[in-house]
């Protein structure tokens, strides 16, 4: 076998259960079906933070946010901070990264990658001192060329914003260009063994594009837990949240009634097919090249989005929808490698594995392992604790400013802003048990074999005070390990 290559393509915002593999049957995404059917299905795999910035570092680093500095959104990757490609000797590779950053100097290519397209323009105030501002994107150049023309923003820089991009017609979306400038690269590489990172920014919001109308909102069901909004024993910033998108919707849809809901959701559907459409025309690029044997696929994403489940939309929560991800991993070199795998994992373990199976040496100060010896024996797959952070950060519109009207009456500006600062660390055992811990005593206890939709917090049932005693001394051994300082609660028992 030649070198190995990899092709890693990854969403923005794509909840699990969006595909077939992971139960949805109703959403149009052949592409996707064809590559479950080739590849090891990672039915439970978990973010280490749900929203972008954080996330996406875990997935290219091998590291916690925590450990890799970026702890919110928009918190630049440090250059001393390497990513896949700068772990190993990949001087014989080409690297690409294709699509959305989100990780610091957004159109400048960086961190071992050579070839870079960019598609997003709305990150400029966070370039690094020295960096040009005035830089546009690839995609900007692409519209131009078309002949569309750009708005003025608010920091007087032309550009095109994301509301825009998303009425346009399919064939000059994001999507469309992001696919086409991986087909072309796919197609340059000639014999070059290659590393090529595809990030598509859809589903992400604005909730509507081209697709709006390919399903009917009568057809879509509601999450099984849409009528378990978060109660008097959730934490406050869940229920802040929820009564915003009661009051104020989100991408100019309302969410006041069963129908709006479902209007969301199906605008979030064809999103989701319409990523699916794009993903095929890469697929089938790298076929025609006639390198699939040689290469390894991942398919996932950053981050969930709520949905509708919990009556709550995006992510920066701690329920399943927004920490758990679909993972499709396609080696072909490997027997029997169409499993699935049931047991829980974590995407801290990707940069690990992806290196183990280039025949790369794993560095020892990565956080994750590898699952490269047991990914051929899904029965015997190891069962680890998964940990998720959230850093206090990004809690958006109760943070930094003060509480709008329509909150005002719920609690106080400080109240708020305590709970959205609160850096909570989440712990899952191999038996489904989830502990959220919060250093303000906002915690909750689920039992997700029981109650899979998160409806019970079972955190004050005395029953299970010695569990959440030991959940808690775990935690706190895996803050030792990670050199985590997030302060905890003192006794999760009190609350």
């Amino acid at each position: 076998m030649r070198q190995p290559n990899l092709l890693f393509i990854y969403t923005d915002e794509q909840a699990a259960g969006t595909m077939a593999a992971y139960g949805n049957d109703l959403i149009d995404t052949p592409n996707l079906n064809r590559l479950a059917d080739s590849s090891i299905v990672f039915e439970k795999a978990c973010v280490t933070q749900p929203v972008c910035t954080p996330s996406r570092s875990s997935i290219l680093t091998g590291l916690y946010p925590h450990t890799s500095g970026c702890t919110a959104n928009n918190v630049p990757l440090s250059d001393e901070v390497p990513c896949l490609p700068e772990l190993s000797d990949f001087s014989g590779y080409r690297t690409a990264h294709i699509g959305k950053w989100h990780l610091g100097d957004e159109v400048f290519a960086q961190h071992g990658f050579d070839h870079w397209i960019s598609i997003d323009d709305a990150y400029r105030r966070y370039y690094s001192p020295g960096r040009d501002r005035s830089t546009n994107s690839d995609y900007w150049h692409w519209l131009v060329d078309l002949g569309y023309e750009p708005s003025m923003s608010a920091d007087g820089h032309p550009e095109f914003s994301r509301s825009f991009a998303a009425r346009l017609p399919e064939e000059h979306s994001k999507t469309a260009f992001v696919a086409s400038r991986t087909a072309e690269f796919l197609r340059d590489t000639d014999e070059d063994p290659f590393i090529c990172y595809v990030n598509f920014f859809e589903p992400h919001m604005p909730f509507f594009g081209p697709r709006d109308d390919q399903y009917d909102p009568d057809d879509v069901p509601l999450p099984e837990n849409f009528d378990a909004p978060p109660g008097p024993d959730a934490p406050l910033k869940l229920r802040l949240m929820h009564e915003h998108y009661r009051q104020v919707g989100t991408s100019g849809l309302p969410l006041r009634t069963e129908a709006d809901w479902r209007r969301l959701i199906a605008n979030y559907w064809g999103l989701c097919s319409q990523v699916d459409h794009w993903l095929g025309t890469i697929l089938d690029a790298l076929e025609a090249t006639g390198r699939a044997d040689d290469t390894i696929v991942v398919f996932t994403s950053d981050h969930g989005d709520m949905m509708g489940s919990h009556q709550l939309v995006a992510k920066t929560v701690m329920y399943e929808e927004a920490v758990r991800v679909p993972l499709l991993l396609r080696v072909p070199w490997l027997e029997n490698t169409h499993n699935t795998i049931p047991t829980r994992v974590s995407q801290l373990d990707l940069v690990p594995t992806l290196l183990d199976l280039l025949g790369r040496n794993v560095p020892s100060h990565l956080q994750g392992r590898s699952w490269r010896p047991d990914l051929r024996h899904p029965e015997t797959f190891p069962e680890n604790d998964v940990v998720i952070e959230w850093n206090g950060s990004d809690g958006g519109w109760i943070r930094d400013r003060r509480l709008p009207d329509h909150l005002a009456g719920m609690t106080t500006h400080e109240e708020a802003y305590r709970a959205a600062s609160a850096q909570v660390r989440t712990i899952i055992t191999p038996t489904d048990w989830k502990f959220n811990c919060s250093p303000i005593g906002e915690h909750e206890l689920y039992n997700l074999q029981e109650d899979p939709g998160e409806r019970s917090n079972l955190i004050d049932d005395t029953a299970v005070q010695e569990l959440v005693a030991d959940l808690y001394e775990r935690l706190l051994q895996w803050q030792e390990r990670t050199d985590d300082d997030a302060r905890l609660a003192s006794d999760p028992r009190q609350r």
